[in-house]
């Protein structure tokens, strides 16, 4: 049996975006190429008021989809199309940019924790101008499986080992996208069976885990794999995980700020459909 290869690890670094949202960006930005389809992760968590109480005034977005998932906290979800939703403990947030989004993303709440991730996934250049589209999953409409020592959030994609099954609450086209949040307890181990071909990306964010190879990652850090081969994950004392996996484009990508496209002039009409007011039109 040949194991997926680990290709590199990345420690992500503290930044703000927003109204000065203090968080840590996984990876994104500059050569973003090699996490095809994924374009950015950003974990935010803390208990601190004064770093997210100020959240995401309105700002467009073209090109690409966002992911939310909140672990903890209260966050409103406003859209120039009259999308609103409230997103909580163990919720989800699927947006499709597509052509033009203008929103906002406001904490509901002013003392305690708020944690959580956003994920930036492409779109193939065919369908970056299509009608967008808004979608919030309740936290009891993300399925969970449980297995020996191991706890399975299916946020995205088919969920396969060998003796379970179970869809995601979300499945798209293109990108095949897989997005599951993996709870192992203290000497669990898993072998999700995930598709040839496909980008797959972990993120621990609690414990430590380790790779069938030997390789083992703690909190903070990224492990991004080869594209072909098999997955084994294990955890010595127990670990939290974000799996991510997905089919590359393999599309030029060029992003100016919150706009994610494929050419420069590509760009710089939507800097002009914004300027203009027909981003979002």
């Amino acid at each position: 049996m040949t194991l997926r290869t680990l290709l590199s690890t990345h420690t992500g670094r503290p930044t703000s975006d927003g109204a000065g949202v203090r968080l840590t960006r996984v990876f994104g930005g500059s050569g973003m190429e090699a996490f095809d389809p994924f374009l950015m992760l950003d974990e935010f968590g803390s208990e601190n008021p004064d770093e997210y109480i100020a959240g995401f005034p309105p700002h467009p977005h073209r090109g690409f989809e966002t992911v939310t998932y909140m672990i903890e906290g209260r966050m409103r979800h406003e859209d120039h199309m009259g999308n609103a939703g409230l997103l909580e403990n163990g919720g989800v947030q699927w947006m499709t940019a597509a052509r033009g989004v203008i929103h906002s993303e406001m904490p509901q709440q002013e003392a305690g924790r708020m944690r959580g991730f956003q994920l930036w996934l492409n779109l193939p250049a065919r369908a970056k101008l299509d009608e967008p589209g808004y979608r919030d999953f309740r936290p009891e409409e993300i399925p969970w499986v449980s297995l020996d020592g191991v706890r399975i959030g299916v946020i995205a994609g088919q969920l396969r080992t060998a003796n379970c099954e179970q869809a995601g609450a979300v499945q798209r086209e293109d990108t095949e996208p897989h997005l599951y949040d993996l709870h192992l307890d203290a000497g669990a181990r898993l072998a999700p069976q995930l598709p040839q071909g496909h980008r797959v990306l972990l993120y621990v964010y609690e414990g430590t885990v380790s790779l069938g190879s030997g390789e083992t990652a703690s909190a903070g850090q990224l492990l991004r794999l080869g594209e072909e081969g098999e997955l084994q994950l294990s955890s010595d004392a127990g670990a939290r995980v974000l799996l991510l996996a997905g089919k590359p484009l393999r599309e030029p990508i060029v992003q100016y700020g919150p706009f994610v496209m494929n050419s420069r002039e590509e760009i710089e009409q939507a800097l002009r459909d914004f300027r203009d007011g027909r981003l979002a039109g």
